[in-house]
Parts: C-alpha cells; sequence; structure tokens
C-alpha cells in the first residue's frame, strides 16, 4: 500500500519524459554495463583490449573467467596494428575523451558483431545498430550510480534487482555546500562501494536524476567550452584533434603537453585535472606511448557547471606555465 503523508523527499523537475538511449538497459554503472554485455555473449573465449585503459576493464573479465590479451594504440588514439580475431575472439575500442565517434564506427564495420564499444568517456555518442556498446553517465553528472548497455541481444534487464543509493550520495551533497576536497574521501568510498555491488538495474535515484537534467544543455556547454580550448590550444596540443563535427560531445579537453609538471601546476592554481589512467604505469614501460599519453595527457574540465570565462582563466594558467 503507498504511503501517504511524512516528511518530504529529494524532489525532482523531470526535463525529459525519456532518458538517452531510452531502448538500452539501465545498469548501476559502466563495468557492470560490460559485465552484462559480456554474459551475453555466448560463444566469447577471449577479449582484446586496449593498454590504455581503466584496470576495471578486467574485473568482470575475472569474475566470469574470460581471458583477455592486451594490443596497443598508435598516437591518433587508434588500433597501431591490424589485428585479426581468432574464433570466438572480441575486441573491445574505447572512444577516447568522446573525441573517437567516427573511429568507432570504423571499428565497428571492421569488426562487426565481435566489438565491443567503450563508451563511457561518451554519454552523447550515438548507439551504432546492431552493436554492443556501453557508457557511464556519472563521468557527466552528478548520480550516485549509473551505467547503460546497448546490445544486439534481448535485454534480460528485468530479472536484475534495483539498486540503491541513498547511502551513496553524500560526496553529491557536498559539493553543493564545501570544497571539492572535504568530500573527495567519500567520493572515493562510494565509487568503491559501487565497484564491489553486484550487477543491478540503476538506482531509482540516479533514474530520476537523468531523466531530470537538461541533456541539451550539457552537450552545448561542454562542446562550446571544448572548442574554446581547442581555438586557443590546439596548435600547442600534441595530440591530433579531429573536426568537431566527428563526434557528439568530448568528456574533457585532452591536452598533450611536454610539460611533466603542467598537471600539478594546474592542481595547485586549484584547476583540478584527472590522469587517466594510473594502472598504465603498472602495466607498461616509460618508452611506451601509452606510458606517455597517462602521463602527459592534462584532461581539460570542459563540464556544463563553467563557462568561457573559466576557459579563458584555464588558458591563461597554461601560458603561465
Amino acid at each position: 500500500m503507498k504511503p501517504i503523508g511524512g516528511y518530504f523527499e529529494w524532489e525532482f523537475s523531470l526535463v525529459k519524459k525519456t532518458i538517452l538511449h531510452e531502448n538500452a538497459v539501465y545498469l548501476n554503472s559502466g563495468r557492470h554495463a560490460l559485465e552484462y554485455i559480456l554474459q551475453g555473449l555466448q560463444n566469447i573465449k577471449c577479449l582484446w583490449i586496449p593498454y590504455f585503459t581503466c584496470d576495471v576493464v578486467l574485473q568482470p573479465l575475472q569474475k566470469l573467467n574470460i581471458p583477455y590479451k592486451f594490443y596497443r594504440i598508435s598516437a591518433d588514439l587508434e588500433l597501431s596494428e591490424n589485428i585479426e580475431l581468432g574464433d570466438g575472439e572480441y575486441l573491445l575500442y574505447t572512444n577516447y575523451y568522446g573525441i573517437k565517434d567516427d573511429y568507432c564506427n570504423q571499428i565497428a564495420e571492421k569488426y562487426g558483431d565481435r566489438a565491443i564499444i567503450d563508451n563511457a568517456q561518451a554519454l552523447f555518442c550515438k548507439p551504432i545498430v546492431g552493436k554492443n556498446q556501453f557508457y557511464s553517465p556519472r563521468k557527466f553528472m552528478g548520480m550516485p550510480d549509473g551505467g547503460i548497455a546497448v546490445t544486439n541481444f534481448p535485454n534480460t534487464e528485468n530479472l536484475l534487482p534495483v539498486d540503491q543509493s541513498f547511502d551513496r550520495c553524500s560526496h553529491l551533497l557536498k559539493r553543493h555546500e564545501l570544497i571539492p576536497a572535504e568530500g573527495y574521501n567519500e567520493f572515493k568510498e562510494n565509487s568503491r562501494k559501487i565497484t564491489a555491488a553486484p550487477l543491478s538495474q540503476m538506482s531509482t535515484i540516479s533514474q530520476k536524476i537523468f531523466k531530470s537534467v537538461d541533456l541539451e544543455f550539457i552537450k552545448k556547454r561542454r562542446r562550446e567550452n571544448f572548442e574554446t580550448l581547442h581555438k586557443s590550444l590546439g596548435d600547442s596540443n600534441r595530440l591530433n584533434i579531429s573536426s568537431l563535427d566527428s563526434f557528439e560531445c568530448p568528456l574533457v579537453y585532452p591536452y598533450w603537453s611536454d610539460d611533466a609538471e603542467l598537471k600539478k601546476k594546474l592542481i595547485e592554481k586549484s584547476i583540478f585535472v584527472a590522469t587517466y589512467w594510473p594502472n598504465v604505469f603498472e602495466w607498461c614501460k616509460p618508452d611506451d606511448l601509452e606510458y606517455n599519453l597517462a602521463s602527459n595527457v592534462v584532461c581539460i574540465p570542459i563540464d556544463q557547471r563553467y563557462e568561457i570565462e573559466d576557459m579563458d582563466r584555464i588558458v591563461k594558467e597554461i601560458e603561465r606555465c
């Protein structure tokens, strides 16, 4: 029986009646979205994964006892060599920084049903019809949990429990009233809880958050900020960035710098830039390209909380460095 009365809950204004990728499966993390896809592949014997990726992709592989092989990428963030897939082998390609949408289509065309597209950094990348791909909306907005899987096999999400996130929201609330550093430990702890949680449907709280945000504004603002940075930093950026028309919406502006101290200098100026991904330093050698990318690509925030003035400040700080 539905309860009536009592105290108020956190209310959400529903901007959209449907959510992005509405024909997808909504799960509790990007890692679980990959696990969901792997579970649905009946004939998988091995997965090729890039050295330049997050080590969480290994967790579902190890859980499901699926062997894996590594491959290397080029300076253009594309496969450095032609990989011929054997019987039962699949290939995972990462849509790096959300700027490789066009190349994802090339991978899908080449490898067909045996391609899995990691769109964790490319929430707005349009799903490729008939291909397996997954997304991580938590990287684009404040949500206590959330992952999305688009599959080429029948959905079985109704067989999964619905996750509960009420005890994983503290860092989101602190971010409103405190400086980021004061909620960072809870952010890490809540992220750990999600990793340890079982494969489940996206929590009710996260579904309501996802339905309430203005997705078009998020996309528009991110693209504007990206373009502003690229106009100022593009000529000095060692990373080749394709036309802005070749991707839907980036996660960050990736600036490949020769200054190994640039990340540290920006953080000292309260411009918090993340390192993707620390595990690469263990997987690769210092003279490997992937090691260089993880070390020297500065992932500059461009998200919807910031305006052109904030991007100008970042450019000035980089020029001072």
